[in-house]
């Protein structure tokens, strides 16, 4: 799709600077830049790109000041960084923008389907799925019985997502991730082996949830595994039986929570955090890559490192502490050393 670059400007209700009739078709990396394509400016780290990149137009925040002349065209809006996010969903939007059932797709005859659905193929629709208008089921999908699905979804290749289970409208499921298998639950018994408890619960994802590839969501032992709503999940991550997500949570890359514990709203937790089983976290808290959660937090808008996790500044503390101790032990050598010789004396 072609569009010039006064028509994205008053898309964006944003000010041209430069030549404004210059059409573009794509979108690019400030840095990588090219004729045609589009790019933003929205962090300063990248400011240097500005003067030398070849992209035909820029987004640059209204404020932005250039410190040398600058070559390319300018448009100027209020959030360059949500300005372009904007355009990038209205390219997706046209390159996905599929309907209908590809053949080699079974559908049983008790699943419902909505308004202009894509149904991938090689993809299996149990009995009395629902599938919402516009949602999108790419080849390779396993629905169990009872699944509901809401509207404008995104499941892609190879999602399985079993019998039960519930998602709201407006969400994406990237490849490979597994929804309401099996919680791990199992009873020691006298013999000191295992019994496996059976796991009669489902997950439900609530509205505007956004999941990434090869992700496990356990369902529950009784009631429900629940992701609330807006909340988004990075590659590669385990939520375990009975957990809650709270709204708005962003979890990074294999990151994982044990069975039974709730996640409050609005937290932010890093690539492979470890939060500990039958615990709960308050809204707001943050916590840093490798972490490892061990206890409740009741506090909101918490900042947390380590493992045991505790808070950033006294994390900081401890390290500059830790980083001192070979030289703090060649000191305590020393003064023993001293101590006898004084004593020998």
């Amino acid at each position: 799709m072609k569009i010039s670059i006064n028509e994205l400007a008053q898309l964006l209700k944003g000010k041209v600077e430069g030549d404004g009739t210059q059409q573009v078709h794509t979108v690019c990396k400030i840095e990588e830049g090219f004729a045609g394509a589009l790019s933003f400016l929205a962090n300063t780290k990248y400011e240097e790109y500005i003067y030398t990149t070849q992209a035909s137009a820029v987004l640059v925040n209204k404020e932005f000041a250039p410190s040398k002349l600058v070559q390319t065209t300018l448009i100027r809006v209020d959030n360059a960084y949500e300005a372009f996010t904007y355009l990038l969903e209205k390219f997706n939007s046209v390159s996905q923008s599929l309907k209908g059932i590809e053949a080699n797709s079974f559908v049983e005859p008790s699943a419902v389907l909505g308004k202009d659905v894509y149904l991938g193929a090689f993809s299996y629709v149990s009995k009395n799925v629902e599938i919402g208008d516009y949602s999108k089921v790419y080849p390779q999908v396993f629905l169990g019985a009872d699944v509901k699905i809401g509207k404008n979804c995104i499941i892609y290749p190879g999602v399985k997502i079993y019998h039960g289970c519930e998602l709201g409208d407006n969400c994406i499921i990237h490849a490979g991730t597994i929804i309401g298998s099996d919680g791990f639950g199992f009873a020691p018994l006298a013999d000191r082996s295992y019994k496996k408890i059976p796991q009669t619960g489902n997950v439900v994802i609530e509205n505007n949830v956004e999941i990434g590839a090869n992700c496990a969501i356990d369902r529950a032992t009784m009631g429900t595994t629940r992701i609330e709503e807006g909340a988004k999940l990075d590659n590669l991550i385990q939520i375990a039986h009975n957990v809650v997500v709270g709204k708005h949570t962003v979890m990074a890359g294999q990151s994982g929570i044990a069975g039974s514990t709730k996640l409050g709203p609005y937290c932010v937790v890093g690539g492979q955090v470890a939060i500990a089983g039958h615990i709960t976290i308050a809204d707001g808290n943050q916590f840093g890559g490798q972490s490892g959660v061990l206890a409740g937090i009741k506090e909101s808008n918490g900042k947390w490192f380590g493992s045991p996790a505790f808070e950033v500044k006294d994390y900081l503390r401890a390290t500059a502490i830790f980083r001192k101790l070979p030289e703090l032990q060649k000191r305590l050598n020393a003064l023993e050393n001293e101590l006898k010789q004084l004593k020998g004396e």
